[in-house]
């Protein structure tokens, strides 16, 4: 038994040695690891810290300016902050929810099914571009799972004034409309990167290096000049509204170099708040609306006919009784004129006149003048959805059909292809190409519409429409002497022209003596009870240049008469070369 006993005792004696030699040795393993972690290969646990506490982060650039031709901005970026959630932290320190879901503007039912649908995710927005003051209280939390993130909003300065030309940007600062749609690529700057240290509630506590450098975008300078820009949006906002009208536009040019000073349309929107954005405000009517011109199409058919040398200003017309058959088709006038020359023909703008005028030219001679004064062709102002118009090609005209192209039927124009014809006038026979954004290279061009004689015979012709017995008196600009031309347009309802559906339109030059600014105005339906161009369209024009040319400051032209003076614009006034 004795025996039995000792040999029991020395196998648990050799068994605890075991265990023991064991224990010793995975002891020494430990404090191996942990020295050669700690000491030889501290790396590794910097690296997994650093996967934990260490983040890349985006640092984003700010959009670059868009500013009129006097510095004004018309749209900046400001930072702001952005609201974004981990869904499987936040949904883990549920007990928080009411106050940032309060904070947010959110119910906590709502945030909670936001977080469940995207709970396999690790990344969603709950507020974009929120205010200063709700960023603080949301960091005020400290709510795990929910992070800060730096963002650009786009603010425009000029809000509905400058809207249509300027467009807007998505919430992502992609621009969608207008010339933030244009000059995307060039406007959008490059975002940066750093490595930042992140808390344990994910905050970013320090920048640890930065990766790249934001790359801020590059600005535009337009030829747009604020102050014209919101004379021209508040003329034509009042004479819609006045008018009852259903929409308008109106582009004011700067007759020396082609540059458009200002561009405006109604309805118009606030691109300010996205909320109201509507396909049907934010369309810049003034490049994509075509239209029938009516008779401010007659100047050019008047060119084109004093340019083949047949007539003269004086020449005579006989427009008795009042109407003209061609074919089955009637060209009327409002009044029996009797025999007219061409000035009066411009003056009471007659279509009798100017159809028997057209049908006595070559039809290639008339789509000439046309057709290098712009008409039917892109103007290149770099504007998104601009359309063409329409010019049908001569060899298809008939008769009926050049007679009615005289004055402004059968073809069609934008606001701003209008106002741009119109330099062949203001600009000694000569038609320049526009443009919107200013630039180192001058990019006029030049084309001879029609000789310089030409183009003051009928500028000429066209100041007569703005005294007491023109169709425009409504036009005059105080304090200079100004030229254009209604028109009075019937638009189509339903296939056919309508008695109660009208544009009324003018287009003008001023001053006479040294033209410095061209405006075209459209008006759409005015449904008020007047509806002609001179009693809609012309008084916008007129309010509009007064203004304008004061703020440019131009002298007057219209000063009362002395000998000299009088003497010294005569060959001007009256288109002598």
């Amino acid at each position: 038994m004795a025996v039995k006993r000792e040999q029991v005792r020395l196998s648990h004696i050799f068994r605890l040695s075991v265990v023991l030699s064991l224990l010793a040795v995975m002891a020494v393993l430990v404090v191996w690891r942990a020295g050669d972690l700690q000491v030889i290969d501290n790396g590794f646990l910097q690296r997994q810290g650093d996967a934990r506490y260490l983040r890349v982060q985006a640092v984003p650039a700010h959009r670059g300016k868009i500013l009129d031709r006097n510095g004004e901005p018309l749209a900046i970026s400001t930072p702001v902050s952005s609201v974004w959630a981990n869904p499987r932290e936040l949904l883990a320190a549920g007990r928080n929810w009411p106050a940032l879901a309060a904070i947010l503007g959110m119910t906590a039912d709502a945030l909670e099914a936001r977080l469940l649908r995207h709970s396999k995710r690790e990344f969603v927005y709950l507020r974009r571009h929120i205010d200063p003051q709700v960023a603080s209280a949301v960091a005020a939390l400290a709510v795990p799972g929910i992070y800060l993130q730096r963002e650009y909003r786009r603010y425009y300065p000029a809000g509905e004034v400058s809207a249509h030309v300027v467009g807007f940007t998505n919430i992502d600062d992609v621009g969608q409309e207008g010339l933030e749609l244009a000059y995307d690529s060039w406007l959008r700057g490059q975002p940066g990167a750093r490595r930042v240290l992140r808390n344990r509630i994910g905050q970013a506590v320090e920048d640890i290096e930065s990766i790249s450098e934001p790359q801020p975008g590059k600005d535009i300078f337009l030829t747009i000049d604020r102050r014209i820009q919101y004379l021209a949006y508040r003329e034509l906002k009042r004479a819609v509204r006045l008018h009852r009208a259903r929409s308008g536009s109106a582009v004011v040019l700067d007759a020396r170099t082609g540059e458009v000073l200002a561009m405006v349309n109604q309805p118009a929107f606030n691109p300010n708040d996205r909320s109201s954005l509507d396909s049907q405000r934010y369309r810049n009517r003034a490049v994509t609306d075509s239209f029938e011109p009516g008779s401010t199409m007659k100047p050019f058919t008047i060119a084109a006919a004093l340019e083949m040398g047949r007539f003269q200003p004086s020449s005579s017309i006989q427009t008795a009784p009042g109407y003209f058959r061609i074919g089955r088709g009637t060209v009327r006038d409002a009044h029996n004129y009797g025999k007219i020359n061409l000035t009066t023909i411009i003056e009471k703008s007659s279509n009798v006149g100017v159809s028997k005028i057209a049908l006595s030219l070559p039809a290639k001679a008339l789509w000439r003048v046309y057709d290098r004064a712009g008409f039917g062709r892109e103007t290149d102002v770099g504007l998104p959805g601009e359309v063409i118009g329409l010019l049908p090609d001569y060899p298809q005209w008939r008769r009926i059909e050049q007679a009615t192209l005289s004055f402004g039927y059968g073809l069609s124009v934008t606001t701003l292809q209008l106002a741009r014809a119109y330099e062949v006038f203001a600009n000694r026979g000569r038609v320049r190409s526009v443009s919107l954004v200013k630039s180192d290279i001058e990019p006029y061009q030049d084309e001879q519409v029609v000789s310089e004689k030409t183009a003051a015979q009928v500028l000429a012709m066209m100041a007569t429409v703005i005294s007491p017995a023109g169709t425009g008196r409504r036009a005059r600009v105080h304090g200079y002497h100004s030229a254009g031309k209604t028109g009075t347009v019937q638009k189509i309802v339903n296939g056919s022209y309508s008695d109660e559906h009208y544009l009324a339109l003018f287009a003008g030059i001023a001053p006479v003596t040294d033209p410095r600014l061209i405006m075209a105005v459209v008006i759409d339906d005015p449904s008020s009870g007047v509806f002609y161009g001179g009693q809609v369209a012309a008084p916008v024009f007129s309010k509009v240049m007064s203004s304008s040319l004061w703020l440019m400051g131009v002298p007057p032209d219209d000063l009362p008469e002395t000998p000299a003076r009088v003497a010294g614009s005569h060959s001007v006034l009256h288109g002598e070369a």
